[in-house]
């Protein structure tokens, strides 16, 4: 599942970095900076951030919102940052090469600015509002997000995902510090267990938008080892997920009501991660991703059951 492959993504170039500019109307210009931001993406990472503030204590209405719109903003300067580090990759996939730069509706420099902007105010809101541990987490994802996932392995190795998903396991960390006021060992259950279970989810997306990395030189799994391999490590990293995820009965920290969620969902995930490996089609592979985002939603909500029933 490592080791350094033998391909890599192309270096920006001018053309790539300074694409035909495109007049835009004011909609449109907005739509850009806040499709800087990926809001998609942001929705699981903000819903992790509050079931684990739940989950952590009672918090107010006032820090669970300031909490969220922090961990909003640090998310959309990781993401903007990751708009303008990637034009060039984003030029040639398919998926991509409507995004504002590579489409030629936004200068690289202006999702710069925003990366930037959205950052500071992150850390200034989170720890005028919360607490100075939750904006050094949240910062500390961003950095993550950028300089090792962005900047340092996404081109160069098939840990890619595997290291670099530890930027998508601090926000439930940041949720639990806003509320208990400072890191707790027990922050680190929901930690690990996004961190797991990211590569299982974002290798059965990778499956489906293959030829995208292929085009791009991006050195994802599939398109490095080949699917078979993938599917093999989709299958342990699930197991792993698994685990990991009882853990926290096992110590303590997580009840009865967690436990049933837990193994429910992990007995599903497996199911579903095992299909992909028999069938190896792009509806098991789907099927997978869809159901990674329901196994993740429904087991943070168990953890704010269990801590609250």
């Amino acid at each position: 599942m490592s080791g350094v492959p033998s391909v890599s993504a192309p270096r920006h170039t001018a053309a790539a970095a300074a694409p035909p500019l495109i007049q835009a109307d004011l909609r449109q210009r907005v739509a850009d900076v806040v499709a800087l931001t990926k809001p998609k993406v942001q929705i699981l990472l903000l819903l992790t951030t509050v079931t684990a503030m739940y989950a952590a204590g009672s918090p107010s209405i006032w820090l669970v919102l300031a909490t969220v719109v922090g961990g909003s903003l640090a998310s959309g300067g990781a993401s903007a940052f990751n708009h303008w580090y990637d034009r060039d990759i984003d030029a040639v996939m398919e998926r991509t090469k409507d995004r504002p730069i590579p489409s030629g509706r936004m200068e690289p420099h202006v999702a710069l600015w925003v990366a930037l902007w959205l950052t500071i105010g992150s850390f200034v809101l989170l720890a005028w509002a919360a607490n100075i541990t939750a904006a050094l987490l949240a910062m500390a994802g961003f950095v993550w997000y950028v300089v090792v996932y962005t900047v340092w392995l996404k081109r160069r190795t098939t840990n890619n995902i595997v290291i670099g998903g530890l930027a998508g396991a601090f926000p439930p960390m940041v949720g639990w510090a806003a509320v208990t006021g400072g890191f707790a060992f027990d922050s680190l259950y929901p930690f690990a267990i996004v961190f797991a279970w990211t590569a299982p989810h974002f290798w059965a997306l990778s499956l489906l938008i293959l030829d995208d990395y292929s085009a791009a030189k991006i050195p994802m799994l599939p398109a490095v080892r080949g699917k078979a391999h993938t599917y093999r490590a989709i299958t342990i990293w699930s197991a792993i997920t698994v685990v990991v995820s009882i853990v926290p009965v096992v110590t303590g920290a997580f009840g009865p009501i967690y436990l049933v969620a837990a193994v429910g969902l992990g007995i599903e995930l497996m199911r579903r991660s095992l299909l992909l490996g028999r069938e190896g089609t792009r509806e098991a592979a789907l099927g997978l991703h869809l159901y990674a985002l329901i196994y993740l939603s429904v087991l943070f909500a168990a953890m704010v059951a269990d801590a609250k029933l």
